[in-house]
C-alpha cells in the first residue's frame, strides 16, 4: 500500500516551491499571532538548512512518508520543535496546489524564453539565406517560389503564437490557492492576501490574486491542462519543423546540410548521416500529446473536490515540461549549426512550372477573369507536359493559340529574380518584404519583450 500510494519519487521536484511556500506561510502565521517571532525564525532557519541539504544531495527522501510535503515537514519537526506548528491552517491539498502553481510559473517563463532563443536561430538562419530562392509546397508538391528566409520565418510566427499562449496560461496559473485548506478554508484568522503578495501572486498593479472558492481551489487542475495543451501545440510545431528538416537534409532534396554534432551514423552503412535529432523531436511530440490526453482523461470523472487521482498529474506535467524544453533547446542548436545549400535550392526553384500562377495573373492584368485565366494556363501546362517541354519553352504562338491576350512580354514572366521582386504584398515572399520582416523580427528579439508577457511580479 505504501509503495503504491507514495509520490515522493517524482514530486520531490517541488521541494524548492514547497519550502518557499512554507516560509511564507510561517511568516503569515506570525503576523496573525499563531506563531511567535522566535518560532517563525526557527522554522525559517530550519527550512533553509533542509533546502541546503537537498540542494547538496544529502537529504534522504523516505517513501514511507508519502510525498515531498511530509518528508520536509517531518525533517523540520525533527530538527525544530516549532515545526509541528507549521501545518496550522493548511492542508496538503492547498499546499500541493500552490507548489504546482509556483513550479509552473517558472516553467512557463523558461519555456517562453527558450522559444525566443529558437526564434533567434530561425531569424539568423533566414538572414543568412534571404537571397536564396526555393520552392514552397502544398500537398508536398512544388507550388510557387519563396525564399528560404520566408520559409523559416513561417515557423517564427508559429512559435510567436505559442509564446502568446504561454503568456495567457501564466495569467491563470498566477492565482494563489493557499488558505483554502482541505476544501473548506479555516476558522483561523489567515491572511491570504499577505501570502499571495509574498509569493508573487499579484497582478500588474501588485494586487493579490486569490482563488475565490475553496473547493475549486484544491481540485482545480485546469492550469495544468492548459500548460500541457500549450506545450502540446509547441511540440506539434516542433514536429512539423523537424519533418521539413528531415526532408531538406535528404539526398533527394539536399537543401541543407546538418552539422556532424547533430547527426549520427549507421551501425552498418558507413556513408550515412542520419538526422536523429530532428527525428527524435518529431517522435517526442507523441508523448507530449499523450500526456495532455492522460490529464484530460484523469479529470473527466472526478467529483468535487480533492481526490487522490490528482496525484497522477505530476508525472505528466513534469514529463511534458522536460520533453518540450529539451526539444526546443536541441532544435535551436540544430538550426544554429545548419548550412543552407543555396545551389540545390535555386535549382529546385528554377522549375518554370512554379510560375504558372504568375502566368494566369498576367492574363488577369489584361482583363481576363481569373477562372478563365486559370483554365487557359492549365491547357498550356498540359501541352508542355504532352510535348515533354518546360512551360517556358512554349512559343508565343502556342500561348496565343490558347488565349489571344498573351503578348510577347508574357515570356518574360519566367525570370525567377523578377518573379520574386513582384511579390510585395504584406507577408509575401518578395525580397523587399522578406527584408522588412527580418528587420521586424530582429528588432522584436533585440527588445527582448516576449509576446503575451505574463503579468505579475516575482519576489
Amino acid at each position: 500500500m505504501a509503495a503504491f500510494t507514495q509520490s515522493v519519487t517524482f514530486d520531490w521536484r517541488l521541494w524548492k516551491q514547497d519550502i518557499l511556500g512554507s516560509m511564507v506561510h510561517a511568516t503569515m502565521l506570525r503576523r496573525v499571532g499563531l506563531l511567535t517571532a522566535a518560532e517563525q525564525r526557527d522554522i525559517v532557519a530550519g527550512l533553509e538548512a533542509i533546502a541546503g541539504d537537498i540542494a547538496a544531495g544529502r537529504f534522504v527522501w523516505q517513501p514511507e512518508l508519502e510525498d515531498v510535503h511530509m518528508n520536509i515537514e517531518a525533517e523540520l519537526t525533527r530538527r525544530v520543535p516549532a515545526g509541528a506548528k507549521l501545518h496550522t491552517g493548511r492542508s496538503r491539498n492547498d499546499q500541493v496546489a500552490v507548489d504546482l502553481r509556483l513550479w509552473l510559473r517558472d516553467e512557463l517563463m523558461n519555456l517562453s524564453e527558450e522559444l525566443r532563443g529558437l526564434q533567434e536561430a530561425l531569424v539568423t538562419l533566414g538572414e543568412r539565406s534571404a537571397a536564396v530562392p526555393m520552392p514552397g509546397y502544398t500537398h508536398l508538391q512544388r507550388a510557387q517560389p519563396v525564399s528560404f528566409a520566408h520559409y523559416v520565418l513561417a515557423y517564427a510566427e508559429m512559435f510567436e503564437r505559442d509564446r502568446e499562449r504561454l503568456g495567457h496560461a501564466f495569467e491563470r496559473v498566477n492565482v494563489c490557492p493557499l488558505g483554502s485548506g482541505a476544501l473548506a478554508g479555516s476558522t483561523l484568522p489567515l491572511d491570504r492576501e499577505l501570502v499571495a503578495r509574498l509569493l508573487g501572486f499579484v497582478d500588474a498593479r501588485g494586487r493579490a490574486r486569490l482563488t475565490q472558492n475553496s473547493m475549486d481551489a484544491v481540485s482545480d487542475r485546469d492550469f495544468v491542462v492548459e500548460f500541457n495543451a500549450a506545450a502540446a501545440l509547441v511540440a506539434v510545431h516542433l514536429s512539423r519543423l523537424a519533418e521539413d528538416v528531415v526532408l531538406w537534409a535528404s539526398t533527394e532534396f539536399g537543401f541543407i546540410r546538418l552539422a556532424d554534432a547533430f547527426t549520427t551514423g549507421s551501425s552498418l552503412m558507413p556513408q550515412k548521416r542520419n538526422p536523429d535529432v530532428a527525428e527524435l523531436v518529431r517522435g517526442k511530440s507523441g508523448r507530449v500529446i499523450g500526456n495532455l490526453m492522460a490529464l484530460l482523461t484523469l479529470l473527466k470523472g472526478l467529483p468535487m473536490s480533492y481526490n487522490r487521482d490528482l496525484q497522477e498529474d505530476k508525472e505528466r506535467v513534469f514529463d511534458t515540461a522536460d520533453t518540450v524544453r529539451a526539444c526546443v533547446r536541441m532544435t535551436t542548436g540544430l538550426l544554429a549549426n545548419t548550412t543552407v545549400q543555396a545551389a540545390a535550392c535555386r535549382a529546385a526553384a528554377a522549375d518554370p512550372a512554379l510560375l504558372a500562377t504568375d502566368l494566369a495573373e498576367y492574363l488577369v492584368r489584361k482583363g481576363v477573369a481569373f477562372r478563365s485565366a486559370h483554365h487557359a494556363v492549365g491547357l498550356l501546362v498540359a501541352e508542355a507536359e504532352k510535348t515533354g517541354r518546360a512551360l517556358n519553352q512554349l512559343k508565343l504562338e502556342e500561348l496565343q493559340a490558347i488565349h489571344c491576350a498573351f503578348a510577347p512580354d508574357a515570356l518574360q514572366l519566367f525570370d525567377l529574380e523578377q518573379a520574386m521582386e513582384r511579390r510585395q504584398t504584406i507577408g509575401a515572399p518578395g525580397r523587399k518584404e522578406v527584408q522588412r520582416q527580418l528587420r521586424r523580427w530582429r528588432g522584436r528579439l533585440a527588445a527582448g519583450k516576449p509576446a503575451g508577457k505574463p503579468a505579475g511580479r516575482r519576489r
